[in-house]
């Protein structure tokens, strides 16, 4: 570890690259403590004390939605315009020929998901105005409909930062922008979890401590050993004449990883998990009576700590294949292989390598999927066990933070071959 951090300070490139994240985060962090004007914070603080799930999604916020700060909102509408566009991708023949034309038609695709990201910030900010508007807390005094578009302009904008602001991060190459964002909003919280852990320690709970920390450790065990298990498919390039040198005829490997998804599978799951309840929220004082009561049954229902975890299982499960349908194509695969002069052995090229490579996938990825939904769902347990809420946002939120740190070693890794070779 010394010397990854001594090559990285005499590289300086990489090091700027480094400065630049650690100083987007501390502006991040700096922009999350900068609040709306109108709001009352301590009664904006009994609010979210007595509510659960806004209390879940501002873990992920790093408390920006507790502070009703100009980037309260976070990333969750851009990461929601992603799904969308995912989506269709799927579904729409169009799209699909777009994201095939490489960095082009992805690059196209990522500017409308930009372009949507906007009018679903701008949604998202009226729903919390009004939710914050329809509590007991007086939280909220009267604004003009001028000052309510300003306070939706100015949560939009944060937004649009902190998209801006990943994706200079990810220009860098040291990891995905975004996923590092929402890990440093919840590595912001540690502080105050231990503090709050030290002024309420009891020592008839260090066995309820004791678990957690056992629960910690297993899953970062296991999110490790998930992450680096492979396949490896053997490819066999054949030999070619070019000029007056022979080239080719070399055997390498193809790595098929158990879960190619990454954290995505969780972030998408978290946010598909709480919109209903999100929703349901705002027709809580509806003059409907059964408007009000479906709104009342949704919330309890979801509330319901059996059905959380089944509902969060199936869906990390089914995202886990969701996401690798998008990101892994085994026909273009097999067409590189195929136009580079490559094979598998014992398979012929084209359309029996598309098949073999999609079967070994569809064996391995059930593993992957039901690992991830597994350790995802193992802090709800711990929580049904112990009763102590802090085990889902600790275990959902350590899964995030193993899952981009390990992305980020291995980006820095790849950046120092990168060098050694340039130093050769």
């Amino acid at each position: 570890m010394k010397n990854i951090f001594t090559q990285i300070w005499k590289i300086p490139d990489l090091r700027k690259s480094v400065a630049f994240v650690l100083g987007m985060l501390v502006l991040f962090r700096v922009a999350a403590h900068i609040p709306v004007p109108g709001v009352n914070p301590e009664n904006l603080d009994k609010f979210f004390s007595s509510n659960a799930i806004l209390g879940l999604i501002d873990v992920f916020s790093g408390g920006a939605m507790e502070n009703f700060s100009v980037v309260a909102l976070g990333v969750g509408p851009y990461i929601t315009a992603s799904i969308i566009f995912q989506l269709l991708v799927m579904i729409v023949p169009k799209l699909e020929e777009i994201q095939k034309d490489g960095e082009a038609g992805q690059a196209k695709i990522n500017q409308w998901t930009r372009m949507l990201t906007v009018p679903l910030a701008l949604l998202q900010a009226w729903a919390m105005l009004n939710l914050l508007r329809s509590s007991q807390f007086g939280i909220i005094g009267a604004m003009s409909p001028y000052e309510t578009v300003g306070v939706m302009v100015t949560m939009a904008a944060g937004t649009v930062f902190l998209m801006w602001i990943g994706e200079l991060i990810t220009e860098r190459k040291i990891g995905n922008g975004i996923s590092i964002l929402i890990m440093a909003s919840i590595l912001s919280r540690v502080p105050q979890i231990i503090q709050q852990t030290a002024v309420t320690f009891e020592t008839s709970q260090i066995f309820v401590y004791l678990a957690f920390a056992v629960i910690a450790v297993l899953t970062v065990a296991g999110v490790v050993f998930m992450t680096e298990g492979q396949r490896n498919i053997p490819v066999v390039y054949a030999k070619r004449m070019r000029g007056t040198k022979m080239q080719g005829g070399q055997e390498t490997f193809l790595p098929l990883r158990v879960n190619m998804a990454g954290v995505i599978p969780i972030i998408f799951a978290i946010s598909i998990l709480l919109m209903p309840q999100m929703v349901a929220q705002f027709f809580i004082h509806a003059k409907t009576e059964w408007v009000a009561s479906a709104a009342q049954w949704i919330i309890a229902f979801m509330q319901d700590g059996l059905v959380h975890g089944i509902f969060y299982f199936i869906l990390v499960f089914a995202f886990t294949y969701f996401y690798t349908s998008v990101v892994f194509h085994p026909d273009r695969v097999a067409e590189n292989l195929q136009r580079q002069g490559g094979f598998i052995p014992g398979v012929r090229p084209g359309n029996p390598t598309a098949e073999f490579l999609t079967g070994t996938v569809n064996r391995i990825m059930p593993v992957g999927a039901f690992f991830l939904a597994a350790i995802a769902v193992l802090p709800l347990v711990m929580q049904n066990v112990t009763g102590s809420q802090s085990m889902v946002v600790g275990g959902t939120g350590l899964l995030i933070i193993v899952q981009v740190i390990i992305e980020i070693v291995k980006q820095v890794n790849s950046q120092l071959t990168m060098r050694e070779y340039d130093s050769i």
